[in-house]
C-alpha cells in the first residue's frame, strides 16, 4: 500500500466516523493482538521478500545521533517509507 492510498482509505473511514476516532493497528497479518496506532514516522525499508523486511533509521537520523556508526546505514536497495507504530 502506499501512502496515497493509504490516506485515501483515511480519507472515506473519517468520512463515517468522524476525526476523532481511535486508530488500532494489528499485531500481525493473522490478527493476534491489536493496539493503539502510537506513532508515525519516515525511515528506510529494506525487503527481505514479499511480506516482512528490516528498518533502518534514514541517513539524516543515523548522523544526528551521538555515535552514528553504531547504526547500520541503510542497504542500497532501502526506500524511504512511513512505519506506524502500536502502543504494545
Amino acid at each position: 500500500m502506499t501512502l496515497d492510498q493509504l490516506i485515501e482509505q483515511l480519507e472515506l473511514l473519517r468520512d463515517g466516523l468522524g476525526g476523532d476516532a481511535l486508530v488500532i493497528v494489528s499485531k500481525d497479518a493473522e490478527g493476534n493482538g491489536f493496539g493503539p496506532l502510537e506513532e508515525a514516522e519516515i525511515a528506510m525499508y529494506a525487503a527481505e521478500n514479499d511480506y516482512s523486511g528490516e528498518r533502518y533509521p534514514t541517513e539524516e537520523e543515523r548522523r544526528a545521533q551521538p555515535n552514528p556508526d553504531d547504526y547500520d546505514p541503510a542497504p542500497d536497495d532501502a526506500v524511504r517509507a512511513v512505519f506506524l507504530w502500536p502502543t504494545n
